[in-house]
């Protein structure tokens, strides 16, 4: 009996152990590595060993000459040339580093390109969050099995992952300013290339990377989100509001939805997983916004390693104003002549779908940029183990701040022939950062009397 309880009382130990803290911070000489022979936020600081792939010198440090904040940001390489171009008929050449989702892409649609350019390593972030990627460094941790993070604040919680859920939190928490707005739209064309336009005006409220905050000035929150619907007029005034938290299982996302037809707020715990995306004609999930949001606990994650492969870079092309939303929407994928490629090392991540648990992707693999952590390419496949959807991340330098983010996600859906781009701003006004807003512009309160109106 004594023998029993001694087996029982050491299995609860275990278990207690195993879902607890599942990450040792890094020790002080992984830590003397940042800024060092890697970068502040854990890259590789030097170029690869055939010269493709630079040296990072700290990115883009300061704005082209002539800009100004609210302008369309000016493409600082627009006198690259294309180094070559990788089609259906000469992807073997550089099969070993394309992801599987290109390759799939390139057999499909023979009108599909990739342009490569050469790599051009723009990343840069303000010193604060490089400063704070340092410190926190020695004590950021994974808790709850991955699902939460604690022990950080402002920086990358994980500059040299040993894990994959390390590196997706790294692309959760990663600085996109502290506050901001913007006014995009979304298309998700037929196979024909028909298509309607909705349009959004976003503003994030990114508690976790706002100057002066602490853990405790947290509450367990992330980011506000609120999401406004303003066209078309059959789809206008809807608004969905967002609370993203920190510990998943201490706290799930909380979510509210404005409709204007009832003139009421209500819950929406369905605003999550693999729920459809607003507006988005079911052609991405809740949890492709942002490339990937949310939690990950339907997951298991694992650290494949770093690779180099051809990924959306430096997409100023498709960012442009001197474009129309008509010229980069065509039919099948995005018009290849404004996609930029480029040569980067990227973390590889795989999720496999938890034994139990349901999600219309049973696998997911994450290409993740080792400068900024930004996700810039994902491949996503079905319960057949299927390839199904190839996502994009076009991504620019927004010199405001500076960040490396998103100016076009692009999901393309292999089984329906369609794709859904989001985020095209070329004929809009450009991102606002640093508006005026509070915390309590983000409450059910404030979204019921922001309906209203």
């Amino acid at each position: 009996m004594r023998t029993n309880k001694l087996v029982l009382f050491c299995c609860v130990l275990a278990l207690l152990g195993s879902v607890s803290v599942l990450k040792a911070e890094l020790s002080s000489e992984e830590i003397a590595r940042l800024g060092a022979d890697l970068t502040p936020l854990g890259a590789e600081k030097a170029g690869n060993a055939d010269g493709t792939i630079p040296a990072w010198e700290g990115g883009i440090t300061s704005p082209p000459a002539g800009y100004e904040p609210g302008m369309h940001h000016p493409d600082p390489f627009a006198s690259d040339a294309v180094l070559f171009t990788i089609t259906a008929d000469n992807m073997a050449e550089y099969a070993d580093k394309l992801t599987p989702g290109y390759k799939a892409v390139l057999e499909a649609y023979p009108s599909f390109k990739m342009n490569v350019y050469p790599s051009r390593r723009s990343a840069s972030y303000p010193q604060r969050i490089y400063d704070k990627t340092k410190e926190i460094a020695a004590t950021a941790r994974t808790v709850e099995n991955g699902y939460g993070v604690e022990g950080a604040i402002n920086g990358i919680p994980f500059p040299i992952p040993k894990s994959g859920v390390e590196a997706i939190w790294n692309h959760l928490l990663r600085f996109r300013g502290g506050i901001a707005s913007r006014t995009i739209a979304q298309a998700a064309p037929t196979r024909g290339g028909n298509y309607t336009l909705v349009q959004f005006e976003d503003e994030f409220f990114l508690l976790y990377s706002m100057e002066g905050k602490t853990e405790a000035d947290l509450n367990n929150r992330i980011l506000f989100f609120k999401q406004e619907v303003t066209a078309p007029a059959r789809l206008a005034g809807g608004i969905l509001l967002v609370h993203e938290t920190m510990n998943q299982v201490k706290e799930h996302r909380s979510a509210w939805l404005y409709n204007p037809g009832q003139r009421r707020v209500r819950r929406a715990p369905n605003v999550a997983y693999d729920n459809p995306g607003t507006a988005a004609d079911g052609m991405r999930t809740s949890d492709q916004f942002d490339m990937f949001n949310g939690a990950v606990d339907r997951y298991d994650w694992e650290l494949v390693g770093k690779k180099e492969m051809y990924v959306p870079y430096n997409s100023y092309k498709l960012h442009s104003d001197k474009i129309k939303v008509k010229d980069i929407l065509t039919p099948l994928h995005t018009n290849p002549d404004y996609n930029r490629y480029e040569l980067h090392r990227v973390w590889v991540v795989d999720a496999t779908l938890r034994e139990g648990a349901r999600h219309i992707y049973k696998r997911r693999t994450f290409y993740i940029d080792e400068d900024s952590w930004q996700i810039v390419a994902m491949d996503q496949y079905d319960n057949r183990d299927q390839l199904w959807r190839v996502s994009e991340g076009h991504a620019i330098n927004y010199y405001e701040l500076p960040t490396y983010w998103t100016t076009l996600e692009v999901h393309i859906d292999l089984q329906a022939g369609r794709y859904l781009a989001i985020g095209l701003d070329n004929e809009l006004p450009m991102y606002k950062f640093g508006i005026n807003r509070t915390a309590e512009d983000f409450t059910p309160a404030a979204l019921r009397r922001s309906g209203v109106r």
